[in-house]
């Protein structure tokens, strides 16, 4: 039941993920360009998403995935031309976790890439970063920090774009394991949708 569950959630998020491209891929090749690209980048997203979680320990399982918002969620970077940026991206869920909130996250070397004028790819690999929420930290409850590897993807389409400002909307997969005590792990699938706010 457990791989069942799982691999609805993968599939589910990988439609989703293929059709926002499949969509932005459809743009009109000729639209004309409005936005020149150079120098420093930098975005915030909202949004939210679902977040599948799981122990090795079997204290938490993939069998419930949990609604969640995005927090915090920013990318910075440098343009190397007009269609290549080299960034460095921290997203992150908070979920709750034995009635306590906690943020799973990242922060990950990455690059972009626009394939077309509007349309963007986004990937890379780095640490996983799963930690109490700031607001939520409790002496010996949940104060635990643990740390491990995740991978991104992402791909958006700029639906505004004025200056040296766009608005995109886009969809992001993080996939994460962090090393937990006593040779445990915590596995995490996160599939968000969001609003992104840039300034090129």
């Amino acid at each position: 039941m457990k791989t069942i569950k799982t691999q609805i959630l993968l599939r589910t998020a990988c439609v989703l993920f293929t059709l926002l491209s499949g969509i932005t891929n459809a743009q009109d090749s000729e639209t004309a360009k409005s936005t020149e690209r150079s120098g420093f980048i930098f975005e915030f997203t909202i949004g939210g998403g679902l977040i599948s979680l799981e122990d090795s320990a079997g204290i938490q399982t993939f069998d419930t995935s949990q609604g969640t918002f995005v927090f915090p969620d920013l990318k910075f970077g440098y343009m190397i031309n007009e269609r290549l940026a080299v960034t460095a991206s921290t997203p992150g869920n908070i979920y709750e976790f034995q009635d306590n909130d906690r943020h799973f996250g990242g922060f990950i070397p990455s690059v972009q890439y626009w394939v077309k004028d509007r349309w963007w790819i986004h990937g890379g690999i780095g640490l996983a970063i799963d930690s109490p929420a700031l607001y939520d930290i409790k002496d010996d409850v949940n104060d635990d920090w643990n740390f491990g590897c995740a991978v991104m993807a992402s791909t958006g389409y700029e639906i505004y774009k004025k200056n040296n400002f766009a608005l995109n909307v886009q969809s992001k997969l993080v996939l994460g394991r962090s090393s937990l005590d006593g040779d445990a792990h915590r596995d995490a699938l996160i599939f968000n949708v969001g609003l992104g706010f840039s300034w090129l």
